[in-house]
């Protein structure tokens, strides 16, 4: 299981407890890495910033807005959003490659310009595809949020 401390930032109460809004901020190990300044991922890490997750959790306990929680999700959807994201384009590039190369370009005559280009539409759909269903698996993933323990209230 995956750990991860994040901050209340809503709580809602419902019919089966509290819904609970909870935020993230992501950062890389770049910070406490020694070539940071010449690495171009601790570049690019500096000049995009981090990035801000949200969550909701549903829970019996009664949480405050700003207070420190770990929370714990399984490791399959990182897994499979990984999976869909590196290898759906992959195998979608290399499917438009063998279908340009053994039907489009002999039935139209075509050479090698034709198989590139017919990998790199596909490439996009592939791109275009695993997007989708990464969003879907994220959406999942965000209701799968479990509340392993409160650490109280932020130091200011």
């Amino acid at each position: 299981m995956m750990t991860a401390l994040a901050t209340v930032s809503a709580v809602t109460p419902c019919a089966s407890g509290y819904d609970v809004e909870l935020s993230c901020e992501q950062k890389t190990s770049c910070s406490s890495c020694a070539s940071q300044k010449n690495c171009g991922t601790g570049i690019v890490s500096k000049a995009i910033g981090s990035k801000v997750l949200h969550w909701h959790l549903a829970t019996q306990q009664l949480l405050k807005v700003g207070q420190v929680v770990e929370i714990g999700m399984a490791e399959k959807s990182l897994l499979q959003s990984a999976a869909i994201v590196y290898l759906v384009p992959l195998f979608s590039l290399i499917i438009g490659a063998l279908v340009a190369h053994w039907w489009i370009a002999p039935a139209f005559g075509l050479g090698e310009g034709a198989v590139i280009l017919c990998s790199m539409l596909a490439t996009a759909l592939g791109i275009i595809l695993a997007k989708r269903l990464a969003l879907r698996i994220e959406r999942q993933s965000s209701q799968q949020v479990i509340l392993l323990r409160v650490l109280g209230e932020p130091i200011q």
